[in-house]
């Protein structure tokens, strides 16, 4: 059973190897330390599971998900976080991501739901599905919405949001005005606060 190991932190990958050799039958056959790596291994070893951290360097997470589903689709995807905001573990089970682990999950844990993926199956730790199931329900973004607070959290202002997605500065404005009502928020200060704690920007923003 082939295993790429994709972190850019050398002790993170070296307790994933830990627990990985530990099933019987796997083999290791890359460990990258950024996105693009990550997508290369994949290409060439077809492995049978890929652990992704969710933050990796020259290309995220969800770009590296979006690449492998595209040239190995066999492949099993397990991310492996250290981010707990409820906003992006929930972005990750709407991807359809096989498994998802907190970094602080216990390493039996992680083991048995690594050979529950290499055995066909999915698996979310403890920690993740207690962290989805305490949330209060959070209002839905749209794409537009999601695009504009990315670029208000860069200091943009509403004619270079403009220019950029082709629109008006004054429907950027509208956008705004509904983003902050929808999230109950009454400054653009308080607008990013919201926005990075519950993890809706984008994750090459935080590490």
């Amino acid at each position: 059973m082939r295993v790429v190991i994709a972190d850019d932190h050398p002790l993170v990958r070296n307790a994933l190897r830990d627990i990985l050799t530990a099933i019987d039958g796997v083999v290791i056959v890359g460990e990258a330390e950024n996105g693009i790596e990550a997508i290369a291994m994949v290409k060439t070893e077809k492995p049978a599971l890929l652990t992704l951290d969710s933050g990796m360097p020259l290309a995220s997470g969800m770009e590296v998900y979006g690449e492998i589903r595209r040239w190995s689709p066999e492949t099993k995807i397990a991310v492996v976080t250290g981010f707990t905001a409820v906003g992006q573990l929930a972005d990750w089970v709407a991807a359809g991501v096989d498994g998802l682990f907190l970094k602080t999950c216990p390493p039996d844990e992680m083991q048995q739901g690594f050979e529950l993926l290499l055995s066909g199956g999915n698996f979310y730790s403890r920690s993740v599905m207690d962290t989805l199931q305490g949330a209060p329900d959070k209002p839905e973004l749209t794409l537009r919405e999601r695009q504009i607070l990315h670029m208000i959290a860069d200091g943009r202002t509403n004619a270079e949001i403009g220019e950029q997605l082709s629109i008006s500065p004054k429907t950027v404005d509208n956008h705004r005005t509904r983003l902050m009502a929808k999230l109950d928020v009454h400054s653009v200060a308080r607008l990013i606060a919201y926005a990075l704690k519950e993890g809706l920007l984008d994750q090459n923003m935080q590490r």
